[in-house]
């Protein structure tokens, strides 16, 4: 068996192909080790996103059941992944062309941003063969209130992608998806590199912290780069009326 992972880096973005077609993208534990070593490689390079994508008519069917009936499952890979998505400084664009199913709701719902085709279905049918979407409700509940994805846990029905981004499960329906990738993509690089960094931390701390101490430290992270060399270079090209460069400021 050939690779079933690839990364590519092109203009600063990282892109991250699964491609094992012949189980849909299942989550093997050699696709789960592929894509470790690709999201080494995106952070090695030090890019500015990454895009994670697919090819064949699904995007992820969710966990390799053949694998699984051989042997004790071990989780701790496949966590480890959903945790680099969420958790690297860098944004994450999940690019969804195909069905998703399971698991790969999970992985998609790591990721910072969401494009999916209007056509997509998914479905969390775990609870049709015996188990839960234990693991992947991690990701899953930070984006989507419990009571709106409540049924498609419970019951394993299908859903469209109408439904999932109005539960917030998705941020983007598209009709051409790799276009609206690449807007994005272009959008992060618009913005300067550290910049970017913060927004996506802040995005997930300050809705932990009590108000007072969010203000505190919002402040304070807003003195510190309206004082910084970004803020000075983009303020100058607002000015000029021109796009910044950051190739000028420290990554």
């Amino acid at each position: 068996m050939g690779e079933l992972v690839t990364v590519e880096l092109d203009a600063d973005i990282a892109t991250i192909t699964m491609d094992s077609q012949h189980n849909r993208n299942a989550l093997s534990v050699q696709l789960i080790g592929e894509l470790h070593a690709c999201l080494d490689a995106a952070e090695s390079a030090d890019a500015r996103a990454i895009v994670l994508r697919h090819e064949g008519p699904a995007f992820c069917a969710g966990a390799d059941l053949k694998e699984r009936s051989d042997g004790p499952p071990d989780a701790t890979p496949f966590v480890s992944v959903l945790e680099r998505l969420m958790d690297t400084e860098r944004p994450t664009i999940a690019a969804v062309d195909g069905a998703v199913r399971a698991g790969g709701i999970g992985l998609m719902a790591s990721c910072d941003l969401v494009v999916v085709n209007r056509t997509t279905t998914f479905a969390l049918t775990e609870v049709r063969i015996g188990v839960a979407a234990a693991i992947i409700s991690v990701p899953i509940l930070r984006r989507v209130p419990a009571g709106k994805i409540a049924a498609a846990m419970l019951t394993g029905e299908v859903f469209d992608a109408a439904e999932a981004r109005s539960i917030g499960l998705v941020t983007h329906v598209s009709d051409d998806v790799a276009a609206t990738v690449a807007s994005l993509a272009d959008g992060v690089r618009a913005g300067a590199p550290r910049a970017v960094r913060e927004t996506k931390a802040l995005l997930r701390r300050v809705p932990t912290l009590e108000r007072s101490a969010a203000f505190a430290d919002m402040a304070a992270l807003s003195n510190e780069l309206f004082a910084g060399p970004d803020a000075q270079i983009g303020m100058q090209a607002f000015r000029e009326k021109r796009r910044p460069d950051w190739c000028q400021t420290s990554p």
